[in-house]
């Protein structure tokens, strides 16, 4: 089974290393998602949700995300973007939102995985996701 789909949107900025840090009880530090976390995680996850696959992958699989975000200043479509947010924050909240989603039994099971970020005319986001065995 393999699965690709487009999500158009434009792409959160905030990432999951943006985590707030508070007191919990007995003084130690306590870790929650900041309002624009809570509302990234929201929106990624509406738009997950219409591509859920009937069976969640169960074997070793290729992960590739294509972020697309908005063209703007002197940048233009299909450029590659080289500025913040860094492509492992993106992932991480993807990808825990992905397991909630039920997209695999783990994240662990993505054994190969190939992010790009570009500036382009139309945003969102572009997932492929690839059984490569065992």
């Amino acid at each position: 089974m393999d699965i690709q789909f487009f999500m158009p949107m434009i792409p959160p900025t905030v990432t999951q290393q943006q985590h707030r840090v508070g007191k919990g009880k007995n003084g130690k530090p306590v870790f929650y998602d900041s309002p624009e976390l809570l509302d990234a995680k929201a929106k990624l996850a509406a738009h997950l949700a219409k591509h859920i696959p009937e069976q969640p992958f169960t074997d070793a699989v290729q992960l590739v995300v294509k972020w697309c975000f908005p063209v703007s200043g002197k940048h233009s479509d299909g450029e590659y973007k080289t500025t913040k947010p860094d492509t492992d924050n993106l992932q991480k909240a993807l990808k825990d939102i992905m397991t909630k989603l039920h997209f695999w039994k783990d994240d662990a099971l993505v054994a190969s995985e190939v992010v790009e970020k570009f500036w382009a005319d139309v945003p969102g986001i572009w997932i492929g996701i690839k059984e490569i065995g065992q």
